[in-house]
């Protein structure tokens, strides 16, 4: 064969290579999800196909996301939608009425094996959503939570226009309860936080992606199995870290690890119920540092969003400790790994404040 000849052949098999690999990614279904935790898993089943898309990024909250015009026009691209439900995201709901029109929504708070516990109220445990009677509204901030207040308004207005579809597989006898904030009723949806959810939902995930996407079937099943092990194997590690402390107990600012403490047996003492948005005033700090003396509990954990200050004057005068938990993975990278960094994040945070000496 000649130089030239060579040269056209490989030419050719390049080009042949690239619409292979354009073609394959062209087949791949348009793939979008809520939240990193659940798009964690979702990534991890779609490895070797394509990148599902997220909407909470960064380290915004679903209890305090702001849907932008960009977020309307990913679901309006979507094939198959993940979310956990009105409960946890309230933001979505009216937006998947109008805008996921050709989209498959799958709530994977109603999916077969997942297991959910209501909402604790009363007793050391608080009402979610409390009072802003005793807050200080002077410090009310909202620049740390990663989205954008500005683009509010055209987001809202493309998100509750007249576009009335009849998406395939939303359920749309639960919107009696949607349009409710997710602290007034439901369950408590933290749901991943208990790995034998996170396996059923990995499993109707794949479910899904199989239906929408019969070619890449074996890909599917594979990392399926394979992430299934993994959770198995972290499941086992976060046993034997928490052993040690699990009869110790701690109080959390946000009521959102009942599952954690469901599953592994940790001792939830109380919540304290303070908002990472409005700053607590001086009474309501006297009430939290009162709580925390009278529950005995030997550390407090605070989430990402709060800061060390605030931690610190939360438990002045107490004996407990201070420590931050993160459960919505606000901190961390997306990806298939998130899901796994979170779970052990929360338990070498536990093992750490709770094992420390007194």
């Amino acid at each position: 064969m000649t130089r030239t000849a060579t040269a056209l052949f490989a030419s050719a098999a390049f080009f042949a290579a690239g619409t292979m690999a354009a073609t394959t990614a062209a087949a791949a279904p348009d793939v979008v999800v809520s939240i990193k935790p659940i798009h964690s898993l979702v990534a991890a089943v779609m490895q070797g196909v394509g990148e599902p898309k997220l909407i909470v990024d960064g380290a915004a909250s679903p209890h305090t996301f702001t849907m932008k015009p960009s977020n309307a026009r990913t679901i309006e691209g979507a094939d198959v939608v993940f979310w956990i439900g009105p409960n946890l995201e309230a933001f979505l709901d009216k937006p998947l009425d109008a805008l996921a029109g050709k989209a498959t929504v799958v709530a994977l708070g109603d999916v077969a094996g997942v297991e959910t516990l209501p909402f604790r109220e009363g007793g050391p445990f608080e009402a979610h959503d409390h009072g802003d009677d005793d807050h200080d509204h002077a410090d009310h901030g909202h620049a740390d939570h990663g989205h954008d207040h500005g683009a509010e308004k055209p987001a809202e207005q493309e998100a509750h226009s007249d576009h009335d579809h009849d998406h395939k597989g939303h359920d749309h006898a639960a919107e009696a309860d949607a349009h409710h904030d997710h602290d007034h009723g439901g369950f408590d949806a933290h749901l991943w936080l208990d790995p034998e959810n996170a396996k059923a939902m990995a499993k109707a995930i794949e479910a899904q992606l199989v239906a929408a996407d019969p070619a890449n079937v074996a890909v599917y099943t594979k990392n399926t199995v394979a992430l299934l092990k993994r959770i198995d194997a972290m499941n086992d590690d976060i046993a034997k870290t928490i052993a040690p402390v699990k009869n110790k107990p701690f109080i959390v600012f946000h009521d959102a690890y009942q599952y954690f403490e469901h599953h592994y047996g940790v001792t939830v003492a109380g919540s304290v119920t303070v908002s990472p948005e409005t700053a607590p005033g001086a009474e309501r700090l006297k009430e939290i540092q009162a709580k925390i003396n009278s529950l005995g509990a030997t550390c407090v954990f605070a989430e990402p969003q709060f800061t060390p200050k605030l931690i610190n004057v939360a438990t002045e005068g107490t004996k407990a400790k201070s420590g931050v938990l993160d459960p919505e993975g606000a901190t961390l990278k997306a990806g298939p790994d998130l899901y796994f960094d979170l779970m052990t994040g929360i338990a070498a945070s536990l093992s750490d404040c709770l094992g420390r000496d007194s």
